[in-house]
């Protein structure tokens, strides 16, 4: 994190005097949570915290969760899939900036998703930056991305009303979509004109 920002404060009157606590906790007791930046296993982790913290005070009431993520681990970022689909509490996605890779999985499995008018989607297949090891253990790791490219894509699938083949054929190359482009391919919803 740039160490020039500093999450803002906010300071409030109460009857035992001033409160001191961060925007960050202003917006969880509203329900709102951030998926900012790279997903990795402690960043999914303090996520599902707060995914599971919100279900335990009100379980039907909505939770917004604004993505801008360049993707990032896979295993982590289906374990927060897996989270967000388990609890009752209804799950609204914003794309605000980008959802790339893994948050462009997240943000189209939102059961109400939405976007800023100049926001933008990239889905893809998952990235492999190298692998090494025998012949044998490379071989199963290649059928091991395979079956992880099927999953993926049939989860976007799921929620585009998209084929198999149709999502197959968007992930195998990087492919991007403006916020009426997604409207129409059933990744997103609705445009925010107004929040």
């Amino acid at each position: 994190m740039n160490p020039y920002l500093r999450m803002p404060n906010i300071l409030k009157e109460t009857s035992d005097g001033f409160t001191r606590y961060s925007i960050q906790e202003e917006m969880l007791m509203r329900r709102e949570i951030d998926c900012i930046g790279e997903i990795t296993q402690e960043y999914v982790y303090l996520l599902i915290l707060q995914l599971r913290y919100l279900q335990t005070i009100e379980p039907e009431k909505e939770i917004t969760i604004y993505i801008n993520s360049q993707g990032g681990e896979v295993t982590s970022g289906l374990a927060l899939y897996d989270v967000m689909k388990a609890i009752k509490s209804p799950i609204r996605t914003v794309c605000i900036g980008q959802a790339s890779s893994m948050g462009a999985l997240l943000f189209v499995s939102g059961n109400k998703r939405e976007m800023l008018p100049h926001a933008r989607v990239m889905v893809h297949d998952p990235r492999v930056e190298r692998i090494g090891g025998t012949a044998l253990e490379i071989e199963e790791r290649s059928k091991d991305i395979m079956r992880v490219r099927k999953l993926t894509a049939a989860i976007i699938a799921e929620y585009t009303g998209k084929t198999l083949d149709e999502i197959l054929d968007k992930t195998a190359t990087d492919s991007f979509f403006n916020a009426k482009e997604a409207i129409d391919f059933g990744i997103a919803d609705s445009i925010i004109e107004r929040m």
